[in-house]
């Protein structure tokens, strides 16, 4: 009976799928909408992946019936939740299993090969693991709020948090603290009137007693990862904040490798875009720790499909 393993790349606003045969040659791909786990408890993703496998299974030229042979790992924005990982593999599949990963771990067998090593992933969020001699070490991960140091989110937050700060006078700017400003609306008060857009519908939530009370919405965080951009070609142009704030990024990526290394990892791959951005600077930072990632998490879900169930 021919086996087929489905990888699904579940991201915040879309999610690729990828149908491949036993020797994981691609027979087809789709794609679907938002895929986090923590929103309406999973519904829109489940929706999604369900949409991207036909599509999959469609350009494979495979029909439907064939769902009862096909492995599926699903790697999920939203994954670092076990219960939320936990709820989303129960769910309905029509497929002959299916495992349900935090995206972390496809940007590892991805970017690894499935091998051993660490990996970081350096996006709109961040996040780390490294697997050696087996055993899995996993950290960050944790959200805009309370985590993501490598981030290009905190990174361009802290980079109009600076902006700010300088045209209040309290600490120098330079010309890319300048134009974002000017990006912004030319002052601090066009700036914080961007920072907390006004919903269309008001958003509320309720107190221990059960009274609805107004929730302050502020900007996504890809709103601020959207100024990595401008930090390298500031960088590149030798601007002292940008090289600040780069700086700070390369001391959160120390605190990473230090971990990987106490925990034997020998050697690191950087993911997400912003991750990319900084190989050169990893390299002359880390030297041969650093190695080139070998695919991407769509790559990496379906080499983990195999792993899990390969016959």
């Amino acid at each position: 009976m021919t086996r087929y393993y489905l990888g699904v790349d579940g991201g915040g606003t879309n999610c690729r799928i990828r149908l491949a045969d036993e020797n994981l040659v691609t027979l087809g791909e789709g794609r679907g909408g938002p895929s986090n786990l923590q929103i309406q408890n999973g519904e829109p993703a489940y929706r999604s992946i369900l949409d991207g496998a036909k599509a999959a299974f469609a350009a494979a030229g495979l029909p439907e019936t064939e769902y009862a042979n096909a492995y599926g790992c699903f790697c999920m924005a939203g994954g670092r939740s076990v219960v939320d990982r936990d709820a989303f593999q129960r769910r309905p599949w029509p497929f002959a299993a299916v495992r349900t990963y935090d995206d972390i771990d496809a940007a590892h067998a991805g970017a690894l090969g499935g091998a051993d090593g660490a990996v970081i992933i350096a996006g709109t969020g961040s996040a780390a693991l490294a697997i050696v001699g087996g055993k899995r070490h996993q950290c960050g991960g944790w959200g805009f709020h309370i985590g993501d140091q490598m981030s290009g989110a905190i990174l361009g937050r802290e980079l109009v948090r600076r902006a700010v700060e300088a045209t209040d006078g309290l600490v120098s700017g330079s010309p890319l603290t300048v134009a974002v400003i000017d990006k912004l609306g030319g002052s601090i008060d066009a700036v914080m009137e961007w920072s907390f857009p006004k919903p269309v519908t008001p958003v509320e939530f309720k107190d221990a007693d059960g009274a609805e009370l107004p929730v302050t919405v502020g900007r996504a965080p890809k709103a601020y990862g959207d100024f990595t951009r401008m930090i390298f070609e500031y960088f590149d142009k030798g601007d002292p904040i940008a090289r600040e704030l780069m700086e700070l990024e390369m001391s959160y990526v120390d605190n990473y490798v230090r971990w990987f290394k106490a925990r034997g990892a020998t050697r690191m791959a950087a993911t997400g875009g912003l991750g990319e951005r900084l190989f050169p600077l990893l390299v002359e930072r880390y030297g041969s720790f650093i190695v080139k990632p070998l695919g991407d998490n769509l790559s990496g879900a379906v080499i983990l499909a195999k792993q899990n169930f390969g016959a």
